[in-house]
């Protein structure tokens, strides 16, 4: 029995419903005196063989046969059955008895109720009543005294309520049903199971397993179905690019807003980081800096020049439009000042239209310059004309073209979102492609103009030109726009704006050393060639 009971113990199982109590029953069962019981055999000998005494007249054959039945001593008749436990006596566990015990108090009162009520008073819809003739099962609800509701379903069947036992062992080795949890089907779906794990016992060295075929799926996923499998079964699917769950056992993920992003675990929608070329940036700080910085020497060799007008360096290289091309130049290093910062529709129009025209008009100005020198040496004709295809007209293309531009398809800005999911990228665009390669295609026709006539003046008389500085210039130029085209189509973002910025202000380095820097070397750090014998010996 020992070893019975240590296999028994931790076993779990469910029982009907048991009644803490019956009113009135414990009492009744204990009211028993001898002379109820002559006449029933099972309550003569359940008397005789719990009381251990002998009843006169006794009806109960059975215990006749006894081997001490008839050393007994005879009853009394003053005998309480509650000086002594006995299980019949014991109503704390009865299940079914209280299932029965139910079943008939519902009947009566249930018929006791549909008789009695009243049309216009009653429980159900506008006061009505249950005909005890014809009724339907879900018009039938008891609260009986013991506090227990029982109700029925449309199809005439009681709500499903069963107790979790557990079989546990007492410390004086005797064996208990111990109630851990119950079953009820009027709880919500998914709640009708409530297990008390804390207060289980189980086997010695033994614990406890789920007894499920999948675990639940965390937030950040998706239950995915097992084709052919029982429906417990099934597979945890993360939630796809831009899509989040904030439940478990979600069955469908839901896609965040466009300005939004899953977050890493995919269980919230949290902001896009927003991207722009900041003053804030460390590369945005270098531009900036960059970019003072070239047009303050601009400033600063237009100074030397303007306080050494009257040297003949000065004037031998056409004062006036190295004038022009040194404050050009300086607008060119700020004009990259007008990419860096939040884009906006009025800075968009501005930045495209005063890059090209800046650039437009510097090239122009080394035009001019080196036409010049070429007319003056190669047109031998008096009243040559050759100067009319380099005059203003020519540099005011630059502008015509921006203004067409912006009054058809201004440049404007826009929230990229496609370029990166979970960045929004606040960026300018052109607004018209052809608008803007026309900008671009006619600076780059001035500048293969300018490159094929210094390259034509190359062989002038050194001290009269300076030919070969804007060659040399015009190279560096095309080698940083020519790169600049290749890497600005395939970037984006703060990236593509950074190149940008790189090209203007390489570009304009460029001009600014190689036509500027000879000069200011002879200026500032030798003057004695700045004289007009020095510039006269060829």
């Amino acid at each position: 029995m020992l070893i019975f009971g240590d296999l028994l113990t931790g076993t779990l199982g469910f029982a009907i419903r048991r009644a803490d109590v019956i009113p009135g029953l414990k009492q009744h069962l204990t009211s028993l005196r001898p002379s109820d019981i002559h006449e029933s055999a099972f309550l003569a000998e359940y008397w005789e063989e719990l009381l251990n005494c002998r009843l006169n007249g006794s009806v109960n054959s059975h215990s006749h046969g006894g081997d001490n039945y008839q050393d007994r001593l005879p009853c009394k008749g003053t005998e309480d059955l509650n000086d002594v436990y006995s299980p019949y006596s014991d109503v704390t566990q009865l299940r079914v008895s209280y299932n029965v015990y139910k079943a008939v108090y519902l009947v009566a009162h249930a018929l006791q109720d549909m008789s009695n009520c009243i049309v216009g008073l009653g429980p159900f819809l506008n006061g009505t009543c249950a005909d005890p003739k014809k009724f339907e099962p879900w018009q039938v609800r008891l609260i009986v005294s013991l506090g227990a509701k029982v109700s029925f379903d449309q199809n005439g069947d009681p709500i499903a309520y069963y107790d979790l036992l557990n079989w546990q062992r007492r410390p004086d080795r005797s064996l208990h049903l111990v109630k851990v949890g119950f079953y009820d089907a009027s709880l919500p779906a998914g709640h009708s199971l409530v297990i008390n794990g804390s207060v289980i016992q189980w086997p010695d060295g033994k614990q406890g397993f789920r007894s499920v075929c999948s675990e639940s799926c965390p937030p950040g996923s998706r239950i995915g179905r097992r084709k052919g499998e029982p429906i417990c079964c099934f597979d945890c699917v993360p939630c796809a690019e831009g899509e989040v769950s904030n439940k478990t056992d979600s069955l469908e993920c839901l896609r965040c807003s466009e300005d939004s992003w899953p977050n890493e675990d995919r269980e919230l929608c949290i902001p896009k980081t927003i991207e722009f070329l900041s003053y804030n940036d460390l590369m945005g700080i270098v531009l900036c800096v960059v970019s003072i910085f070239g047009a303050c020497m601009s400033l600063s060799i237009l100074a030397i020049f303007f306080t050494c007008k009257d040297t003949p360096l000065v004037r031998a290289n056409n004062m006036e439009l190295s004038f022009l091309l040194l404050v050009f130049l300086a607008v060119c290093f700020l004009v990259g000042l007008l990419f860096i910062g939040e884009p906006s529709d009025w800075l968009c129009r501005i930045r495209y239209p005063a890059f090209g025209i800046s650039f437009a008009l510097c090239i122009s100005c080394l035009l001019a310059k080196t036409a010049v020198v070429l007319m003056a040496f190669k047109s031998t004709l008096p009243g040559s004309n050759a100067m009319k295809w380099f005059g203003p007209n020519q540099q005011r293309a630059s502008v015509i073209i921006s203004l067409i531009w912006l009054f058809t398809s201004p440049p404007h800005a826009t929230n990229n979102i496609h370029y990166h999911s979970a960045t929004i990228i606040i960026e300018c665009v052109p607004g018209s492609e052809v608008g803007f390669w026309c900008v671009l295609g006619y600076i780059g026709i001035l500048a293969c103009m300018c490159f094929l006539m210094a390259f034509l003046a190359r062989k002038l008389p050194d001290n009269f030109n300076e030919a070969k500085f804007i060659t040399f210039s015009m190279l560096i130029f095309f080698a940083v726009w020519i790169t600049f085209i290749p890497v600005y189509v395939s970037s984006a973002g703060k990236y593509t704006v950074a190149v940008h910025i790189f090209a203007i202000l390489a570009s304009a380095f460029g001009l600014l050393f190689c036509i500027f820097a000879p000069k200011c070397y002879i200026i500032i750090l030798k003057p004695e060639k700045n004289s007009k014998k020095n510039m006269m010996k060829r």
